[in-house]
């Protein structure tokens, strides 16, 4: 555990600002992405969607008529600000899982009063950077940035072993792991957040098919580019050669498995290399890159229950298209 820098603080209190570092070992890029392309069924990580370029595609993307989760999900926000702030409580450690943009945490902010605010990402340039920003604007409230893969089990930093854990999961980044998966990731959410810790989540709700496959193929095409980016992304980081234009984006909603699910379909018969190695493609073969799970509610709350919390309350929208968790650990 390693400190970036410390800001000023009263003589005996904690530093306002902390980086901790904990090293999450670098995954073997080439490796993955050769066996995700050899495997039964060809696919690739969604977490290569984000170089430079992905991000700003995604960004854009959160701002399309089509893509209605963010905005609805900002709208509970507003609308339940004060329910959302009392069921948070006041002096209470916030943990968000991955660090987003800040718009969403932004939100919270201005109406809770969180002692410590702990944001955790695996990147560690955009994590600190972001952190600094909400140091400067909410002096009131302590940082303690934290590089780790949330997915996986990780330590807290010391300043807030006391404090009573609430963690944040917006924009139903739940809805991106396979079931058993979620149930995982949860568990191992109450087992870092502790006992008496709450979890404040978003999650995407099951409604029209037309609704849910536009948000992920809009008319702008700026999903398109974002899920084709992939490719690019991988032309720079392996010395890839993927012809963009040899594939197709797609975005079906799957009725049995309750998601949607994106891929790239190759237009023809192509080959590619992946490093020294050659990976072929075969006409209307596909690369699936992304599932995206949809909930109604009792399936999530039989879900988090699986997973050691109890629904304390949840908000929706006029719609029902979107909704708001808040979770509690169960006693055990």
């Amino acid at each position: 555990m390693t400190n970036e820098s410390t800001a000023r603080a009263a003589p005996g209190a904690a530093p306002r600002y902390r980086f901790y570092d904990l090293k999450p070992p670098p995954g073997d890029m080439h490796a993955e992405v050769h066996a995700g392309l050899t495997g039964p069924t060809k696919r690739l990580p969604p977490k290569y969607f984000y170089d430079a370029t992905g991000s700003k595609l995604f960004e854009a993307i959160t701002r399309l008529p089509e893509y209605y989760l963010t905005r609805t999900e900002l709208g509970l926000f507003d609308r339940y600000q004060d329910e959302l702030a009392a069921a948070l409580g006041d002096g209470v450690c916030l943990v968000e899982y991955g660090s987003g943009s800040s718009r969403k945490i932004r939100k919270v902010l201005e109406r809770a009063r969180p002692l410590a605010y702990v944001p955790v990402d695996i990147s560690g340039d955009h994590l600190a950077a972001q952190a600094r920003t909400l140091v400067a604007d909410f002096p009131w409230l302590q940082v303690y940035p934290t590089c780790a893969d949330y997915s996986q089990p990780f330590a807290l930093p010391e300043p807030v072993a006391r404090l009573t854990k609430v963690g944040f999961f917006p924009g139903s980044s739940i809805g991106n792991f396979e079931p058993a998966a979620a149930e995982a990731f949860l568990r191992n959410a109450r087992r870092t957040l502790g006992a008496r810790s709450r979890l404040l989540i978003g999650v995407d709700r099951k409604k029209d098919v037309r609704v849910l496959e536009a948000a992920y193929d809009d008319a702008e095409g700026v999903t398109a580019a974002f899920n084709l980016n992939m490719l690019s992304h991988l032309n720079a980081a392996l010395g890839c050669d993927f012809d963009l234009s040899g594939f197709r984006h797609e975005a079906n909603y799957n009725h049995a498995l309750g998601c949607v699910q994106m891929h790239l379909r190759s237009l023809r018969q192509q080959r590619v290399r992946i490093g020294d190695a050659v990976v072929t493609f075969a006409a209307g073969e596909r690369i699936h890159t992304e599932n995206s799970f949809k909930y109604h509610p009792e399936e999530f709350t039989a879900l988090a229950g699986r997973a050691g919390f109890d629904v304390k309350d949840w908000w929706t929208d006029e719609r029902g298209w979107f909704a708001t968790f808040l979770l509690e650990a169960s006693v055990q």
